[in-house]
């Protein structure tokens, strides 16, 4: 196979930009020899639990699924009646990026609240708590959160037990999109069970694919009770994978070790680099009219720019929009992202802002 791109090219786009770490791939081909079970009831998926188990305590159970949304729609879904609604907040990936799947492909019913940071407080949740008992009105049946957000933050420990408790006080559970949970690990530099299961989150999607997996998540059920026909709904929501020894490979490579650690916390530093890198640009002239809309605590760095100079700075990097009418961007560092990389971005940032 000849390879079709310069693999010298790095962009800030998106963190599933990235390639696949060598190790994973290493992964993949030692799980391809011989014959093993279909459907997930081979070794490398037995191994799976295992791991799991060593991050999350015992009796939790992993389902290995395809990607981020499959993970977030069936997980969800395992978790509600047909009348059930999940409250997330305005900027959560199950409400602006999934296409519509939790309404579509799930029947759920979704009450979003607007936040500026991304997080949600029990507060911010009581908005659309109420309802229960009234036919009229889907019932509110699970909070879900997601770690590190949309917006780059994070929550505290204390934050989601709070949401949690708040949420079981009033018979709802709460659920964790994971797709960058590992960055939120490395930031809070705290074990993977101290701010999910140990604070209450009772299932979560666990995220691969943008911490050097090629491809597969996992939706990891930390409660029994919470969540109900997962063995089924996988299947119906065609995230069960006949070779799931190879997604199963993936998930062991990362955490079977200190593998995923190690890229979250190269992909949160590249992000700390280019942040520091642009402050003191702005802080000696080199820099201008660039402004920081968030903090940056994992992987993604939040700014305003000038007018016009994010399609100049285009040309040359890779990188979205996030809030167009006021030229609000998101950069974005991954696992591969090199010293180099960051410097040149912002080489170049400071050269069109001076123009």
């Amino acid at each position: 196979m000849t390879t079709l791109h310069d693999t010298a090219v790095r962009g800030f786009a998106s963190d599933n930009y990235s390639g696949v770490h060598p190790e994973v791939l290493a992964a993949i081909a030692a799980a391809g020899g011989g014959h093993q079970i279909a459907y997930g009831d081979d070794d490398y998926t037995a191994r799976l639990q295992e791991v799991f188990a060593q991050h999350f305590g015992d009796g939790v159970e992993a389902f290995p699924v395809f990607n981020g949304t499959g993970a977030n729609v069936t997980g969800l879904q395992s978790m509600l009646p047909r009348w059930g609604a999940v409250i997330a907040a305005s900027t959560a990936h199950i409400n602006v990026d999934e296409g519509g799947a939790p309404e579509r492909v799930a029947g759920i019913k979704l009450l979003t609240v607007p936040t500026d940071d991304g997080k949600l407080t029990p507060e911010l949740v009581d908005r659309e708590a109420w309802g229960w008992g009234d036919e009229h009105r889907a019932q509110p049946l699970v909070v879900s959160i997601t770690q590190s957000t949309e917006l780059g933050t994070l929550y505290t420990p204390e934050e989601i037990r709070a949401l949690a408790d708040h949420a079981h006080a009033r018979g709802m559970r709460l659920h964790l999109d994971g797709a960058r949970i590992a960055n939120a690990a490395a930031a809070l530099d705290l074990p993977l069970a101290a701010f999910t299961r140990d604070v209450g989150v009772d299932v979560l999607s666990f995220g691969g694919t943008k911490n050097g997996a090629m491809i597969g998540e996992a939706i990891v059920v930390l409660d029994p009770a919470a969540s109900e026909g997962l063995r089924y709904l996988r299947k119906l929501n065609m995230q069960l994978s006949s070779k799931m020894r190879f997604i199963s490979a993936q998930l062991i490579a990362l955490l079977d070790g200190d593998l995923w650690l190690r890229n979250a916390r190269h992909s949160n530093a590249m992000a700390a680099r280019l942040r520091s890198a642009v402050e003191a640009g702005i802080a000696d002239g080199t820099i201008r009219g660039v402004e920081f809309t968030q903090p940056t605590q994992v992987n993604g760095v939040f700014a305003t720019l000038p007018e016009g100079v994010a399609d100049r700075l285009r040309e040359r990097f890779r990188f979205y929009d996030w809030d167009a009418t006021r030229r609000e961007v998101r950069w974005m560092c991954s696992f591969d992202t090199e010293p180099a990389d960051v410097d040149a971005f912002v080489a170049e940032l400071s050269r069109l802002t001076r123009g």
